[in-house]
């Protein structure tokens, strides 16, 4: 059976450009299958569902910025014993997200951190939620340069809107009183409403050391600390492996 130009164009009309695309084949598997009419119609559905789908993940993953497609999947865990595997794994639930909890991947350079990070934001994306990854040092150049042409307001929100915000390489290097104070407002702005994922190098008691207030410094921590999942990642690094260049 050949489908009607009428039926093309409506379909098209309607945007409902998984079904077209599939239309004649499973008119044709109807046919062989003598399937009933709700089973041929929950087939062409499902085939929109899915091309919908496909295409939503495909924009939230452009939206988010990683530095490479990565994955829980892609990660080799075998190599490196000491890493927390089961606890990285059933994070990649999302319940983190839903509980508004954030999390802290913490070791030396190389043992793969930038990539669980971006592998977690990855699989929020699969589920559905909105991801947004930066270097820490580019955020903060983004937020400072909405100083000069009255842009701020704007940058922040795009660092607290979304269900989820990757900082990758957190604390390299003290932070200016600028920076605090562009950080203080993003994270005050996220408080125990969406959840963060850190990288960074340092241990997590050395963090209020980066701020040049102490009272900021404790009022952030606070918060970004609270009821967080903290994750130590050590021993070989990933980056020996010829794996990539991971941190």
């Amino acid at each position: 059976m050949k489908i009607d130009t009428h039926i093309q164009e409506k379909l098209r009309h309607l945007r409902l450009t998984g079904i077209l695309q599939t239309l004649q084949i499973r008119i044709e598997q109807a046919e062989k299958s003598q399937s009933g009419y709700m089973e041929f119609l929950m087939t062409l559905l499902e085939d929109e569902y899915e091309r919908r789908q496909s295409g939503s993940l495909l924009k939230r993953l452009k939206k988010a910025g990683f530095e490479e497609e990565k994955t829980l999947e892609g990660f080799d865990f075998a190599f490196n014993p000491q890493i927390p595997a089961k606890r990285i794994k059933q994070l990649a639930n999302c319940s983190y997200i839903e509980n508004r909890q954030n999390i802290f991947l913490l070791g030396p350079v190389g043992v793969g951190k930038s990539h669980i990070a971006q592998a977690l934001g990855h699989m929020a994306c699969r589920m559905g939620y909105d991801v947004l990854y930066s270097k820490a040092a580019e955020m903060f150049r983004h937020i400072h340069g909405g100083r000069a042409d009255n842009s701020w307001e704007r940058r922040i929100k795009a660092y607290t809107a979304s269900d989820l915000l990757v900082i990758d390489d957190f604390g390299l290097k003290p932070l200016t009183q600028v920076q605090t104070d562009d950080f203080y407002e993003v994270i005050q702005v996220r408080y125990m409403k969406r959840s963060i994922i850190f990288t960074g190098n340092r241990s997590i008691e050395d963090w209020q050391g980066l701020f040049p207030d102490p009272v900021i410094a404790n009022s952030a921590m606070d918060r970004i600390a609270h009821n967080a999942h903290q994750i130590v990642m050590t021993g070989e690094s990933y980056r020996n492996k010829g794996r990539g260049k991971e941190q």
